[in-house]
């Protein structure tokens, strides 16, 4: 615990096999209290390795639901476990664990109820390995997206965030995608709740066995941000028109 708050790790696992231990053993127990494994139906010994690390809660997907609907799985089992933070951590190991602390500080201090860890606030991303067309293209939707949006983050695109309880219950995350894009939904619904995101600077790392999205699904996934975004847009102005008229 922190604060007399329970934390809980989600790890939403997909071929995580070669990297699931590394991962895990850099997850500070000192103020973790559990883990939670969700594999959505890996075809290598990924389950296997989380026994053999002794994850306390590991559950399994026997058909392939996509990363939006992993993290669904992911999200209701820390909730019913009575989590009060809830720390997404990709297992594998592009993220460092060691920032689950002070994650999980700003949470449990009441400053934030979202922290996300950005790749972008610092200038380590291409020097860490990041592809230059990646960056190229996150910088460019988080332009576009904080314009239509009207908030600053340096990314929206990091998988490395922590959620407190309360958040994660005052919005409908269920309805959300399965798809990668549930990540842009959630942070939409958020905002629309008229909570903040904090960030902190978070090296990221890209090898071989470092989870990556194909090149077609980069397409379908950068289209879905764009109508979010769009969508919120209207849904904003449409607001501003409404305080307007009352103000």
């Amino acid at each position: 615990m922190i604060n007399n708050k329970k934390v809980i790790v989600v790890l939403p696992a997909y071929n995580a096999e070669n990297t699931l231990e590394k991962t895990f053993s850099e997850i500070p127990f000192d103020i973790v209290d559990d883990v939670i494994l969700v594999d959505d139906a890996s075809s290598d010994r990924t389950i296997e390795t989380a026994k053999k690390l002794k994850i306390n809660h590991i559950l399994e997907h026997k058909k392939n639901i996509g990363y939006g609907g992993n993290q669904k799985t992911c999200y209701n089992k820390a909730l019913s476990l009575g989590a009060d933070i809830i720390i997404m951590l990709h297992p594998d190991y592009q993220y460092t664990p060691k920032l689950i602390t002070a994650m999980a500080s700003l949470i449990s201090n009441n400053l934030y109820h979202v922290v996300f860890g950005s790749r972008i606030l610092g200038k380590s991303a291409i020097k860490n390995g990041m592809p230059l067309y990646k960056y190229i293209a996150n910088r460019v939707l988080t332009l576009v997206q904080n314009i239509l949006i009207g908030q600053k983050l340096s990314e929206y695109h990091t998988g490395y965030r922590a959620y407190s309880r309360e958040v994660l219950e005052k919005i409908d995350y269920n309805r959300n995608s399965d798809s990668f894009v549930f990540d842009n939904e959630i942070i939409a619904q958020i905002f629309k709740k008229g909570y903040e995101i904090a960030e902190i600077t978070c090296p990221a790392k890209y090898f071989k066995d470092a989870s990556s999205i194909n090149f077609v699904n980069s397409i379908k996934y950068g289209l879905g941000v764009l109508k979010i975004s769009i969508l919120y847009f209207f849904y904003r102005v449409k607001t501003a028109k409404i305080f307007y008229m009352i103000l």
